[in-house]
């Protein structure tokens, strides 16, 4: 087992992953304000490909300008003019020069665009995020031509990034965006086409790929980042999810990648949100204890055959061994560890043990606050306040071209606020 992490995959198009170490997209906020790539981008994808990683997946590329997940995220949402093309392409080569593969993270935030960039965002429904704060807008319900619209540019952002240099696509229909609001029956309360029954409501995700294939053709890898449950009460649940994943098999997709949560539910952040989690009837692993999708991963492994990919929590090598050896997962996505250590996955194929914890129990906020975060309300504000170091760390890769460990939180809050505020304003 020792090598298993080394060990190419083979996807159902025939293209191939040189080995079972992804980066996981994590969103960047490093383009200009129209939108397009940047140098920084291309120096932070320039290091994470020197760092050894089979895979590269892109944070969120927004098909629609008025529907950031937040300022700084890249925009395809028209063909793109030759600047556009440009920058895509630099970025493109960048990210591939290790001879990895590097695949555009395709989504529209929906209702989980901030108000500072959308008062009142498109989603499947009128329903608001049930948040604190007022940081989300009343959205707004689609009508139909406006969600065929939004499908076709899905199509639009695959061929440009296959154009540019990009080797695949992944699908974002996770983490409470669009595609999975149109997914939940908590987000999603419409009575035509799109709603009701499950396959109404898998029907914009699923007519999302068909047009991302019908753009790259059969042979370019299509993946699907789903989630495994909404963790949430009403919400979407892993019965639904084993559904989905089986229809996305029938409509070709290469790879599944298996997530879970919302904003309002964090379960991809390793925490809980504001309301008491909805368990899922699931098995539990008896061997992959620090990985936060494991389980449903075995149990898909039982309804599908194409590749999964499982992110979230994974630090030691030996569980990352065990979640390719027999835990369901074809693919191993990295996160938070490669915004500090760069080429963690060429250390972990050399033979290192662990990697680090830097937000070991929001180790990085003051002591002083310690006891707030056994409020739930305030832990679920603290861990997104901690999300912010690693969106600080980001931007510093990409400018500096090393981290800053000892950067404190509220020094990392300023950054992020302040680049906000220059991306608004620019």
């Amino acid at each position: 087992m020792s090598n298993i992490l080394a060990q190419p995959l083979t996807l159902p198009c025939g293209a191939v992953v040189p080995n079972r170490i992804a980066k996981a997209a994590m969103t960047e906020g490093l383009a200009t304000a129209r939108g397009v790539p940047t140098p920084e981008l291309d120096r932070l994808y320039g290091l994470w490909s020197d760092g050894g990683s089979g895979l590269l997946l892109s944070g969120n590329i927004q098909v629609d300008a008025d529907h950031l997940e937040r300022p700084g995220n890249v925009v395809i949402d028209r063909e793109p003019d030759a600047n556009m093309r440009a920058a895509l392409a630099r970025w493109a080569r960048a990210a591939t020069r290790n001879g990895n593969q590097f695949w555009a993270q395709i989504s529209h935030a929906g209702r989980q665009t901030q108000k500072i960039v959308n008062p009142h965002p498109k989603a499947p429904s009128a329903v608001k995020l049930g948040l604190p704060g007022g940081q989300f807008g009343q959205p707004v319900a689609l009508t139909i031509p406006e969600i065929e619209e939004i499908v076709r540019r899905f199509g639009v952002c695959a061929a440009a990034v296959k154009e540019a240099g990009f080797t695949g696509v992944q699908v974002h229909a996770a983490h409470g965006y669009l595609l999975s609001e149109f997914l939940s029956p908590r987000s999603n309360r419409r009575t035509d086409r799109y709603g009701g029954e499950l396959a109404n409501r898998a029907r914009a995700l699923l007519d999302a790929v068909n047009a991302v294939r019908v753009a790259v053709g059969p042979d370019f890898p299509v993946a699907v980042k789903l989630n495994s449950a909404d963790f949430q009460k009403g919400g979407f649940v892993f019965e639904d999810s084993l559904q989905v994943a089986a229809w996305l098999e029938e409509a070709g997709v290469d790879l599944i990648e298996i997530s879970g949560g919302t904003y309002e539910q964090p379960r991809l952040l390793g925490v809980e949100g504001i309301e008491e989690v909805a368990e899922q009837n699931v098995a539990r692993s008896t061997t992959v204890r620090e990985a936060y999708f494991v389980d449903f991963a075995l149990a898909m492994q039982q309804q599908v055959s194409i590749p999964l990919m499982v992110t979230g929590g994974f630090r030691r090598r030996v569980a990352m061994e065990q979640a390719i050896a027999g835990g369901g997962a074809d693919l191993v996505g990295l996160g938070r560890p490669l915004c500090v250590m760069t080429d963690a996955p060429s250390r972990l194929l050399a033979g290192l043990e662990e990697l680090p914890r830097y937000e070991n129990e929001l180790a990085l906020l003051p002591p002083w606050l310690d006891f707030l975060t056994r409020i739930r309300t305030i832990r679920s504000v603290a861990s997104f306040a901690v999300q912010y170091w690693y969106y600080a760390q980001l931007d510093i890769l990409g400018r500096e071209g090393r981290a800053q460990p000892s950067l404190s939180v509220f020094a990392a809050a300023r950054r992020v606020m302040a680049l906000q505020k220059q991306l608004l304003a620019g």
